[in-house]
């Protein structure tokens, strides 16, 4: 049996608190830390597999050793709360439930590439969530876990909150900086990467929460107790988002490698009485549908795109025999057009070219050609935007119409949804 260990703290009372946080073992891992080198600290991080859990999966000890080792060059460590991907919460729950949990992966992290100076960026709808980054951060400071001298290790850190405006481009972790730094809030072009010139500058390690949230674990229990959860490729505990057409919606957290059927069918309860799933957004809304035939591929960077879809944010959208997914891929597609920077052509007019086209065949104007249309539109602008947004606005499209294609064509011939 599993037992939770991101999310072991948020059912408990009052535990946003520090003294809730401190009493069930918090900052031990800071402790442990700081008697360590940096290096090993690092090592360690390698060694566990963690990779990040913000969409990317990217080798978070191979980032971490990307950062300059000169300790005479100002390094930065920037958090990215800023979790706009449709279907995605659970970097909400964790700010607003254990953020000392967070605070203390930063401290770890900063420790370990010889950063001084933290900054949070955050959503700016997540008005709990910025109440409670204000708090914790105050405390922590109180208690000696930030500031001069962190328990007379010899260590600086500070650390503070920013805003951001409600923009889902801001995620990328370029737009992050841009925005962090006043600027609106467009992708900058790579190379140079964060850990090179990043915020203002400077060499800059970005992480999502819940990749900062596994670094203390790893501390404390080593990196061959991480490594040992997961699947070869994707190591350690992973929170699911679960929405859509399910009996219990929420998050839950289960060892990476856990199948969609489990998933769906015993942690959520299944699909809502009378109906039959349809389809399952497994990473959030930029990632591609699939179809019951796939239920039992585990959850893992390296699975799922077997079946053509994507890990992502682990964020499952799950669809019943309700939906239409000519409908589904309107919606989303929507979303991705009015949230694009419109920094590139490709994404600024493709994306509401392709809305238009959607649009049409769901209200009974869609032609036959369309089809064909959408093979073109997407292909042309896959792989030819400035930041990976591209990839991520053609999915909805390209995945309904390559499963349910049918379904288009239905549209499109009897002029009304097929359910």
């Amino acid at each position: 049996m599993f037992e939770p260990v991101l999310t072991r703290n948020i059912h408990r009372p009052d535990s946003e608190k520090i003294i809730t946080y401190l009493a069930n073992g918090g900052y031990e891992a800071v402790r442990l830390a700081l008697t360590k080198s940096p290096q090993e600290i690092i090592d360690m991080v390698k060694r566990s597999g963690l990779r990040g859990r913000g969409g990317a999966g990217f080798p978070a000890g191979v980032k971490w050793s990307f950062m300059p080792k000169d300790p005479n060059v100002p390094k930065i460590v920037a958090v990215n709360t800023d979790e706009g991907e449709p279907g995605t919460f659970k970097d909400r729950e964790l700010v607003e439930r254990d953020p000392h949990q967070i605070i203390e992966g930063v401290i770890i992290a900063s420790y370990a590439v010889g950063a001084n100076r933290a900054y949070v960026y955050i959503r700016g709808e997540f008005f709990l969530g910025v109440k409670r980054w204000i708090k914790a951060i105050a405390d922590a400071y109180e208690h000696g876990f930030l500031g001069k001298n962190i328990l007379n290790s010899g260590f600086d850190l500070d650390m503070s909150v920013h805003r951001g405006a409600g923009a889902y481009i801001c995620g990328e972790e370029t737009a992050m900086l841009e925005s962090l730094e006043g600027k609106p809030g467009n992708p900058r072009l790579k190379p140079p990467y964060p850990a090179q010139k990043g915020l203002f500058g400077l060499p800059t390690l970005v992480h999502n929460i819940e990749t900062l949230a596994c670094i203390p674990h790893i501390v404390l229990r080593g990196a061959e107790w991480f490594a040992g959860i997961g699947t070869e490729e994707s190591k350690g505990p992973k929170i699911y988002s679960v929405s859509g057409h399910v009996k219990k919606p929420g998050n839950y957290e289960l060892p990476l490698g856990t199948t969609i059927r489990e998933i769906i069918y015993e942690h959520a309860g299944g699909v809502r009485d009378g109906h039959q799933l349809k389809a399952v957004i497994p990473g959030g809304a930029s990632t591609p549908v699939i179809t019951p035939e796939y239920l039992d591929t585990p959850m893992g960077f390296e699975t799922l795109p077997r079946v053509g879809s994507q890990l992502g944010t682990g964020a499952m959208i799950v669809m019943d025999d309700t939906t239409c997914m000519v409908e589904v891929a309107r919606r989303l597609t929507k979303f991705f057009a009015h949230e694009s920077c419109g920094r590139c052509v490709p994404c600024r007019l493709g994306s509401h070219r392709l809305y238009e086209i959607l649009d049409r065949i769901e209200h009974g104007k869609g032609r036959v050609q369309d089809l064909q249309l959408i093979d073109e539109l997407t292909d042309g602008i896959d792989g030819k935007t400035f930041c990976p947004m591209g990839g991520a606005l053609v999915n909805p499209a390209r995945s309904t119409l390559f499963h349910f294609r049918e379904e288009y064509e239905f549209h499109i011939k009897n002029k009304r949804c097929m359910v």
